[in-house]
């Protein structure tokens, strides 16, 4: 996929939910991966020439791990014209060493978020930006479904009240397998968290069953998008929700 095609499907989902207004300073949380990298490069891209002037940063929370590097990241930021901020945390310690948690992702995904609003609001940000795919927004939901009991996914937008800050998320419309080209084309500095937990997860576990259904049903995935869309679930208004994560 181009880099035009992936700032096109990040501009339908901005447009769709009218997720960035006037003056906005849109603040991208960059786990290191591929799909937060390439949500900075397709937003520094729309920057240009999106009828919405606003102004793109960058924000990594360092969970502690020893083998995380982001140096490189911060010259790729440098590159593409946008701030960039590491906050320097113990959160993958105090989840693994300290409390020694049965389900990490949990934890761990509270304390980020904490940090992350508490970077954004440093930044002058107004929006937090994260690079949750339609992939992702399929898998949430069926996690949610097996082992929460309710029909539920996370929100194109959230307005966390208690913080002031605006969570969207612009590759609603964005497949993983679209990322996982563009990062093959467009090569950038992803760095590996060093997470033990990574690959570990109830997640993956829906990911290899959903990627069985696939080979009998390759159209299972637009379905299920489908149907979480006519069933109205991105147009619920929730504030402050925190959603599963395992």
């Amino acid at each position: 996929m181009t880099l035009q095609k992936l700032m096109s499907l990040t501009r339908k989902g901005i447009d769709e939910y009218r997720m960035i207004a006037e003056g906005d300073t849109v603040v991208v949380g960059v786990s290191g991966g591929k799909d937060s990298l390439a949500l900075c490069t397709a937003l520094a891209g729309l920057v240009r020439f999106h009828p919405a002037r606003f102004t793109v940063k960058a924000l990594t929370v360092d969970l502690g791990f020893p083998e995380a590097n982001y140096e490189p990241i911060a010259r790729y930021m440098e590159g593409l014209g946008v701030e960039y901020r590491v906050e320097k945390t113990e959160i993958g310690r105090i989840v693994f060493d300290v409390r020694k948690e049965k389900n990490p992702c949990s934890l761990c995904t509270k304390m980020k978020r904490a940090v992350l609003c508490d970077g954004v609001r440093a930044m002058g940000g107004t929006k937090l930006a994260l690079a949750h795919h339609r992939d992702d927004l399929i898998d949430t939901f069926l996690l949610n479904l097996f082992y929460a009991g309710r029909i539920d996914t996370f929100l194109p937008v959230t307005e966390l009240t208690k913080t002031g800050i605006t969570v969207i998320r612009p590759f609603l419309y964005t497949e993983e397998k679209e990322l996982v080209y563009f990062a093959g084309k467009n090569p950038m500095p992803v760095c590996p968290s060093g997470c033990p937990a990574d690959k570990h997860t109830s997640r993956e576990e829906v990911k290899t069953l959903l990627e069985t259904l696939r080979k009998e049903n390759p159209d299972i995935k637009a379905k299920l998008f489908g149907a979480i869309e006519r069933a109205g679930l991105l147009d619920r208004k929730e504030n402050d929700t925190i959603r599963l994560e395992r």
